[in-house]
């Protein structure tokens, strides 16, 4: 079966590489290890994603943005910094004339069903890509002419060009020898939704304690009982979060509510928990001889900067305008130089944000007492510091 991309993973960043390319005059290939009506129809599975202002706008561009419910996008206006039981917080807000908003809150799984129900309507127009779902790659071989794709099921697929978009743990980058420094926080997250007493003012809170990290992402209210509602997510050793995730919900609701200190008054579970152990990853190389790494292949960034997505989107816009371009001058879109374009484009775009993450989480989850004492003197000189309080809130819109 010949092709010109090859995608292989089907989650939102695959999804919405195809989507990009589709109308470009390219053969695509998708394929999935998950069957064809988990693509369709994705189930809750907790995450929340913030979407950066540039994310939004490709979003949109994609077709995805006005699939997505109103009521399923959250506006985020502010963020918190908290440090320990001290009630001082940094607080950013949105710097930005254009938006009133940092960015949005949108559920993993409508990005998800936005993204493949946005494929399917350029599938009908332009009949150029193939999703092959519930096949996993049981091999990868590239070379100077062309890319081979191997199914579990022996099919073999050719093109000019193999992507890999499937998860920081990528089988595919794997296939190809391309290392990667992937950094285990020997924690693990519990993420669910919580209704709760007192308004959250649409800000997202991190809150660095002593011994867990808090974070609250505000969400619309909560359908049927228009109480306050967010998202939570919990960061604990993997053993102290399993004998919570086995709690009974009200059991479990009692422990949040003094996780958070009451600050949010009573607080009540209102959808399922899921676990996530906490591994962030950074690629040797994005790009080889035919073959391209997006999206966590990439880059799988630790969850406190909120910019794993976000760079996932960045990853398909950058290596489409790299292919769109090649395709333009009449080049070949395998070829190495392409993809190193692309490659360099989206470490330069990457690389600081992730270092600047790895050592903001290695500062403020130091349990030692002078670490407390020295991330309370930062947050409060931070709160005083304009250009700083910006610098972030422009981080934070992308």
């Amino acid at each position: 079966m010949n092709h010109d991309v090859i995608i292989v993973g089907g989650g939102p960043v695959g999804l919405c590489l195809a989507r990009a390319l589709s109308g470009r005059g390219l053969r695509i290939a998708l394929v999935e290890q998950q069957p064809l009506d988990v693509i369709a129809a994705p189930a809750f599975d907790g995450r929340e994603i913030a979407l950066t202002q540039p994310s939004v706008r490709l979003m949109r561009e994609l077709g995805l943005w006005e699939r997505i419910d109103a009521d399923a996008r959250s506006p985020m206006r502010a963020a918190k910094i908290f440090n320990g039981l001290s009630t001082h917080a940094l607080e950013i807000g949105s710097d930005s004339r254009e938006h009133a908003e940092l960015g949005w809150l949108v559920a993993n799984q409508v990005i998800r069903q936005a993204a493949f129900d946005a494929l399917q309507a350029n599938i009908a127009t332009h009949g150029d890509v193939t999703v092959i779902a519930g096949e996993a790659v049981s091999a990868v071989d590239t070379g100077a002419e062309a890319a081979r794709v191997t199914l579990d099921n022996g099919t073999v697929l050719t093109g000019a060009l193999v992507v890999a978009a499937d998860s920081r743990f990528s089988a595919t980058r794997r296939m190809m020898g391309i290392a990667a420094d992937l950094h285990d926080f020997g924690k693990t997250m519990l993420v669910c939704r919580m209704t709760h007493e007192l308004p959250h003012r649409e800000a997202a809170w991190e809150w660095f304690g002593y011994g867990q990290t808090l974070a609250l992402l505000p969400m619309n209210a909560h359908a049927p009982s228009g109480a306050h509602q967010s998202s939570v997510v919990l960061t604990l050793p993997a053993h102290e979060i399993s004998a919570l995730a086995a709690l009974d919900a009200e059991a479990f609701g009692a422990n949040l509510e003094r996780r958070f200190a009451r600050r949010l008054g009573a607080m009540q579970l209102v959808s399922t928990r899921h676990l996530y152990p906490l591994v962030s990853v950074y690629a040797d190389r994005f790009a080889a001889t035919r073959f391209a790494a997006i999206g966590d292949a990439a880059v799988g960034m630790h969850p406190v900067t909120a910019h794993g997505f976000n760079f996932g989107l960045a990853s398909v816009e950058t290596l489409c305008e790299c292919l769109t371009t090649a395709l333009r001058e009449g080049g070949d879109i395998g070829a190495l130089n392409v993809l190193r374009r692309y490659e360099s484009r989206h470490r330069r775009a990457t690389r600081p944000l992730f270092l600047a993450t790895r050592l903001i989480t290695e500062i403020y989850t130091n349990g030692t007492l002078p670490a407390r004492l020295a991330r309370n003197v930062m947050l409060r000189a931070a709160s005083h510091l304009a250009p700083f309080r910006k610098a972030v809130a422009a981080s934070l819109t992308g």
